[in-house]
């Protein structure tokens, strides 16, 4: 039995308000409802949603509608990057519950956005992180985007679920994109999904939701109390049996999800105490 369990999470509209959006506002754009509705017209005429994103944002660059789309500014906006209420206190929080319920368990946090990631790796929590995983940007000589050369998206989400069941985290596993590949049996796995939470938020969820749930893991859709129009696509994950609860994204302790995210990580460090002691329940 690996002693560890992996809580992983989504961010944008997750652990906070959404990343890139604030970037387009910290960056000078007017009127953020057409932007986003230019790039739902892309969607119609067949582009994936993350690529169309990654695009229209440096069009609008290139049409003078944003400033300084490089890389200091993207860390410059991630280091003010608001989060959610509790967030900054919910790793500490979940690592001494999983310590007290067996001090040889470790619990590592992963991040897998379809954010931007110059973004999210300088955040105030991106240190929580094991590992990292988001959409990229290639940059000339002058430190301008030209280019996005990393897309993660839909079921690119899963793939880098596989990287944390296999190991294959960290920078020496950068530049390896067939790693994830090789096959490793599962009473080699680093981390098993059965030991994985995952709670995410939006539609590019779905794939990573199914997953862990049909793998014996826990999946878990929050939505932001602020935004009550995206209410409804966060309930239909439960209708649809995607996830194992939906709660509002209120990480201070006490609220209901942190009370779930602590029993789930007690439970799961509670089974992997008793499994490595030779008793079933």
């Amino acid at each position: 039995m690996q002693e560890r369990i992996a809580v992983i999470f989504d961010f944008d509209d997750t652990l906070g308000p959404d990343s890139t959006t604030g970037f387009l506002k910290h960056a000078g754009l007017q009127d953020i409802e057409t932007f986003w509705q230019e790039v739902g017209q892309m969607m119609s005429d067949d582009w994936d949603p993350v690529p169309a994103y990654l695009h229209h944002i440096m069009t609008a660059q290139q049409d003078g509608r944003i400033q300084g789309l490089t890389r200091d500014a993207l860390k410059a906006w991630g280091e003010q990057v608001p989060l959610f209420d509790g967030v900054p206190q919910v790793f500490s929080l979940l690592r001494d519950i999983a310590h007290d319920a067996n001090p040889r368990v470790s619990l590592e946090f992963y991040l897998i956005s379809s954010g931007i990631g110059d973004v999210l790796r300088h955040t105030s929590i991106a240190h929580e992180f094991t590992d990292i995983w988001a959409s990229e940007f290639d940059y000339d000589a002058q430190d301008n985007a030209i280019a996005a050369k990393k897309i993660i998206s839909f079921t690119d989400k899963t793939r880098y679920i596989f990287h944390i069941q296999k190991g294959i985290i960290g920078s020496s596993s950068r530049g390896k994109p067939f790693a994830v590949n090789k096959k490793v049996a599962e009473d080699q796995r680093r981390i098993p999904s059965q030991q994985m939470i995952f709670i995410g938020d939006g539609y590019t969820d779905i794939p990573c939701f199914s997953l862990i749930k049909k793998n014996g893991g826990i999946p878990i859709a929050v939505y932001d109390r602020q935004h009550t129009e995206k209410w409804g696509n966060a309930f239909q994950f439960v209708a649809d049996g995607r996830v194992s609860n939906l709660l509002s994204a209120n990480y201070q302790q006490g609220s209901d999800l942190t009370n779930f995210l602590s029993m789930a990580v007690r439970s799961m460090a509670e089974s992997i105490a008793l499994a490595s002691s030779g008793y079933q329940r």
